[in-house]
């Protein structure tokens, strides 16, 4: 087997981290500027396309040749523009991603900051003129008069550059080379691969999109925020009263008090208020409804939809690299508002119809109105329909599997009431009093919370976090939730304890410890300077914790630390953890692979999968059979334990329909 390592520089007027790559690629003047390669490990050749040189004819071959593996640093997109180039899709499994193999081995998705991690020596790292020579040649140019009006950089425009960009592109093949060989025994799984490859054949396969709603949308928020600050102005006589700045200013003048911030929760409580005066009772309710104008995902839909109104490229592979869930790209449909005004059909049909005073007298709120209706810009190809199906509650499932707790295992496979349950063991009461109508009923608000907020050590902060002061359970109440739901649960709060053991002795004595089907190791690579702490899944991919150590927290007691990067800062650091925290990061990767398993399953079974979200799959296919039975494959399909998984007791549910919702 031979291998390609390659990196594209390319040109496209479409901007790519507001459209996507697909729409990138998509664009009639989209072309290839310069391809660096190495084959087998020899010398990086540059090959100019923009002074008409064309691939050796071995290693055109190579690119749709099955003794190569072509290997690229975000192969995605070298994929999608050489599939453009070749005028055919290639073969996925032909190809390996480089910025895979770094964050399955637990590093960052840059090309450079990867480099840095893994500690590449200066000459191996990625040309730090990089980002410069990218906004030279490889986007277009305002027109001014010292360039003659044009809107594009071309090589003779200045040729010292161009020889830099060249140099740039190469090394680009050798810091990706050099990664790979930094990660050379760490092997990916056939499945984790498989995975990638699956992914890319669904970005590339992308959603349709309901252009006619989007639009109308845009015009109905347009003309609705218009509006209101025109109203607003009037009122206060600010410039721009969006501004918080002058907002802010003109509140505290009138209402002679400091006001910190704005925030939407300090918006609700000022709102509450009996003081408030007209003016400035409205001017708040302004303010909260110019914050639901926003249209940033019909505009992320407008910007990224492509010729054929489907939007593409949706999903991130291996976008949570502590756990390998995916994230979301574009317009995030990781976290689409819900779904839950009536006649959603009627809604729709009114905002394509730009009947803004129909909405309002229909519905109310019409940016809340707009907000809830995003979801259903997604639809079904036509003549196809949506099938929707979801887990129900993968995470309490999958720890109650992982821990072994037996009572909580029984009510996943009976009546699933997992929130009634809970707070019939953590009070003793029988579950068949806790319904509606029975005073013990308010018990499930103790029991829902606990189940929300306790499952990875947390306490009684967890459960404010949660919510449960707005639920009005009493602060003094939640020691005393938190003291039952862990009596309750004694093999999840034992596993807390035993992970957090086997970690800090792998990392201290090294070796490995097996706790309840998870292997936990410390692995040394001598041969690349690179230590790891790894747990191993019941799937048989890998977690990994890179450089771990083991420290003193400020309790006294033994602190484990790897370095990661940063959520909130987005620097790679050294990031403390502890057992719980160690079993959230495996319960949501086992739900992860969960995901993953029923995708390939439904791929494998002819159900096409155009996007899904943690722990939700959505299928655009053609109608084979009436909704019921079509959805309760479908939910056969995703029920089926892995054969990794036996005697987890997964479930699920969903629905048929024409486009995207929530139920």
């Amino acid at each position: 087997m031979h291998h390609l390592n390659i990196d594209l520089e390319t040109y496209s007027s479409v901007p790519i981290q507001k459209a996507g790559l697909q729409k990138y690629v998509e664009s009639p003047d989209f072309e290839i500027l310069l391809f660096a390669y190495s084959l087998d490990g020899s010398p990086v050749v540059c090959v100019d396309f923009t002074n008409d040189e064309l691939l050796p004819q071995n290693i055109a071959e190579a690119l749709i040749s099955s003794d190569y593996i072509k290997h690229a640093y975000n192969a995605a997109f070298e994929w999608s523009c050489l599939s453009k180039y070749m005028d055919r899709q290639l073969p996925p499994e032909q190809w390996r991603c480089t910025m895979l193999h770094g964050l399955y081995a637990g590093y960052t998705a840059g090309l450079d900051a990867t480099g840095r991690a893994l500690g590449l020596s200066e000459d191996k790292r990625k040309l730090n003129t990089g980002k410069a020579l990218i906004r030279y040649f490889c986007i277009p140019c305002s027109p001014t008069n010292a360039n003659g009006g044009r809107t594009r950089n071309y090589p003779c425009h200045d040729p010292e550059r161009w020889k830099l960009f060249k140099e740039y592109n190469c090394q680009d093949v050798v810091t990706e080379m050099e990664i790979e060989q930094k990660l050379s025994n760490i092997y990916i799984p056939d499945n984790v691969q498989k995975e990638w490859e699956t992914d890319l054949i669904i970005n590339n396969r992308g959603v349709a999109v309901d252009m006619d709603m989007v639009r109308g949308a845009l015009d109905i928020a347009g003309e609705v925020r218009r509006s209101l600050i025109e109203e607003a102005q009037s009122i206060s006589g600010l410039d721009n009263p969006n501004s918080v700045r002058q907002l802010t200013s003109w509140l505290e003048s009138e209402t002679d008090e400091e006001i910190p911030e704005l925030r939407k929760d300090t918006v609700v409580k000022m709102l509450a208020r009996d003081c408030n005066s007209q003016r400035v009772q409205r001017m708040l309710e302004i303010r909260q409804e110019l914050c639901k104008t926003s249209t940033k995902k019909y505009d992320a839909i407008e910007q990224a939809v492509c010729s054929d109104d489907r939007v593409r490229g949706l999903l991130q592979f291996y976008g949570a690299n502590r756990t390998g869930r995916w994230a979301g790209r574009l317009v995030q449909v990781q976290n689409l508002p819900r779904t839950y005004i009536g006649s959603l059909q009627l809604a729709r049909k009114l905002v394509k119809e730009r009947k803004l005073n129909a909405i309002k007298l229909t519905y109310g709120s019409v940016q809340d109105t707009l907000s809830q209706l995003i979801r259903t810009a997604f639809i079904a190809t036509e003549g196809n329909v949506l099938i929707d199906a979801d887990f129900s509650a993968i995470e309490a499932r999958v720890i109650s599997w992982l821990a072994n707790e037996d009572w909580r295992l029984e009510v996943f496979r009976t009546h699933g009431k997992i929130y009634e349950a809970s707070a019939s063991q953590m009070f003793g009461v029988p579950i068949e009093l806790i319904k509606k109508g029975n005073p013990e009923y308010a018990l499930r608000q103790k029991g829902k919370v606990a189940e929300l907020a306790l499952g990875y050590q947390g306490s009684t902060g967890a459960l404010i976090n949660m919510g449960a002061l707005d639920m009005g359970i009493p602060e003094e109440d939640l020691p005393d939730i938190v003291s039952r739901w862990r009596e309750a649960n004694k093999r999840i709060r034992d596993l807390w304890y035993k992970v957090d053991s086997a970690a800090v002795k792998v990392i201290g004595q090294g070796g490995s410890i097996g706790i309840n089907g998870l292997i936990f190791a410390h692995e040394c690579d001598v041969s690349q300077n690179n230590s790891y702490m790894t747990i191993t899944l019941p799937s048989g991919r890998k977690l990994f914790y890179n450089a771990p150590q083991i420290g003193v927290n400020q309790w006294g007691n033994p602190s484990i630390s790897y370095m990661g990067m940063d959520q909130t800062t987005k620097k790679w650091k050294r990031i403390e953890t502890y057992g719980g925290k160690l079993v959230e990061n495996c319960v949501q990767a086992i739900a992860r692979d969960c995901l993953a398993y029923a995708i390939e399953s439904l791929e494998a079974a002819g159900l096409p999968v155009v996007f899904h979200i943690h722990d939700e799959v959505v299928i655009d296919t053609k109608p084979w059979a009436g909704d019921e039975e079509m959805l309760a494959k479908t939910v056969e399909i995703m029920s089926r334990p892995a054969p990794w998984a036996q005697g987890l007791p997964l479930s699920a549910d969903g629905w048929v329909g024409s486009f995207f919702k929530k139920d």
